[in-house]
């Protein structure tokens, strides 16, 4: 949506609430000023939102400690997705029963100790060599454009200072950092994502074969339709896609 159209939206809404007693509509036009900011955020922008919402998420959850298992075998795994086009790569893991795992912009990837207690090493670096793909192939900057629009909504009563993006509130930062996590990507940004992982694993000579086996057993949690992923394709198409380069040896 273009930001003329976002800020005429904003201004339409404005107008609706003028006769409602104890409206601010400083707040509501600052509302259309930062959703018409969400329609253009530059890289830079992604990036310093990502680091609030990382850092908001990282306050709200326990990290593995160093030198703890999970983080030395995180280590291990970080290994073999080395040059990827991710930069600043800065992976932890999350010391919860969830099985997730997500990056965001500015390098922040982590990992849920419960998905790494159902994988194997090469089936971890399958899955965050995906998520780093949605990063390295622009999904997770759409992602935050998406979910920025959202929260900027939401604070359409608020006062102006919330238009700009530093002055994001701490709720509003785990607001943010809860729709990144959760972000549905299509159909051709998952299959894309994979692919990546793929050329990512095979370019630093590790095992491909786990990005099969992991997405065969998130299709066993639910169906074929892990929360994790987007379920188009699901789950057991994604493990045949990937065999089949791996048969083909591409």
């Amino acid at each position: 949506m273009k930001a003329t159209l976002l800020i005429a939206l904003a201004a339409a809404a404005a107008a609706t609430l003028a006769g409602c007693a104890g409206t601010n509509l400083d707040g509501m036009m600052a509302a259309g000023s930062s959703l018409a900011k969400a329609a253009t955020l530059s890289d830079a922008d992604v990036k310093s939102l990502s680091d609030q919402a990382c850092a908001e998420s990282d306050k709200t959850n326990k990290i593995a400690a160093s030198g703890s298992t999970y983080s030395r075998r995180l280590a291990k795994v970080m290994t073999g997705l080395k040059n990827s086009d991710m930069p600043n790569v800065n992976a932890k893991v999350y010391m919860t029963k969830d099985v997730n795992a997500w990056a965001m912009a500015n390098g922040c990837v982590r990992v849920y100790s419960g998905l790494m207690d159902m994988m194997t090493d090469d089936e971890v670096r399958g899955v965050l060599g995906h998520e780093m793909g949605h990063v390295a192939l622009g999904h997770t900057k759409k992602a935050m454009q998406v979910a920025y629009t959202a929260t900027a909504a939401r604070g359409a009563a608020g006062s102006a200072s919330n238009s700009a993006v530093a002055a994001l509130s701490s709720s509003q930062l785990g607001e943010l950092g809860e729709k990144l996590i959760n972000a549905q990507f299509s159909q051709s940004q998952e299959s894309a994502a994979d692919d990546y992982s793929f050329d990512l694993l095979t370019k630093n000579k590790a095992s491909t074969s786990g990005l099969v086996t992991a997405f065969q057993k998130l299709a066993k949690l639910d169906g074929g339709k892990s929360s994790m992923f987007s379920s188009h394709p699901g789950s057991d198409a994604r493990a045949q896609h990937i065999q089949e380069r791996i048969n083909k040896g591409a």
